[in-house]
């Protein structure tokens, strides 16, 4: 018998979701046709996401988390240089970025009709950003910098947006933007 515990509802659900999405497109995907999926009814899937919308959320929000574990375990072996974390936390999520399906799917589909992910991404990607700012933040903490709070919380809005930017467009090498957004983040730094 495993001990590991089985998915809940909801990350069946949007596990399914994903597998759509990345099958077929956001706009093939149904509550109806995710509830048949899954194998549950469809106000199970109302019930466990809410609307469309919410589970769209979800399903980004839940890859944000998958992002962000790489920026800890960066940010972990990196104690005592904030700006060698920050490096190797924008390598290690920008190296992540083109082969992860969901993200894949909602870049992919600018491209043709199927946008309407996309926002949550770039132009109303408010959730997006405040989670990640939040985990930067908490990680940042523990360093010693000499600035201000409200100066800390734009230097991080900038290197959050930096990388979201590349993610969506890189234009270059992962190991050549980190070390661009590390160079950004020193002089910011003041390091």
């Amino acid at each position: 018998m495993s001990t590991a515990a089985l998915p809940s509802m909801r990350d069946r659900v949007v596990d399914a979701a994903v597998v759509l999405t990345t099958e077929v497109g956001w706009a093939k995907v149904t509550m109806a046709r995710l509830a048949d999926e899954v194998g549950v009814s469809r106000q199970t899937v109302y019930n466990e996401v809410g609307t469309k919308a919410g589970l769209a959320e979800a399903m980004i929000l839940r890859e944000l988390d998958r992002f962000l574990a790489a920026v800890t375990a960066s940010f972990d072996q990196h104690p005592d240089d904030l700006v060698e974390a920050i490096r190797a936390a924008a390598r290690a999520v920008l190296e992540v970025a083109p082969s992860n399906p969901l993200l894949h799917a909602v870049v992919s589909a600018t491209h043709g009709a199927d946008t309407e992910l996309l926002p949550l991404l770039t132009t109303h990607a408010g959730s997006l950003l405040a989670a990640a700012q939040d985990v930067i933040a908490a990680r940042i903490a523990p360093y010693d910098v000499d600035l201000g709070a409200e100066e800390l919380d734009a230097a991080i809005d900038m290197v959050v947006r930096i990388v979201l930017s590349h993610v969506m467009q890189p234009s270059g090498p992962a190991d050549r933007t980190a070390d661009r957004i590390a160079w950004i983040a020193a002089r910011v730094l003041g390091s």
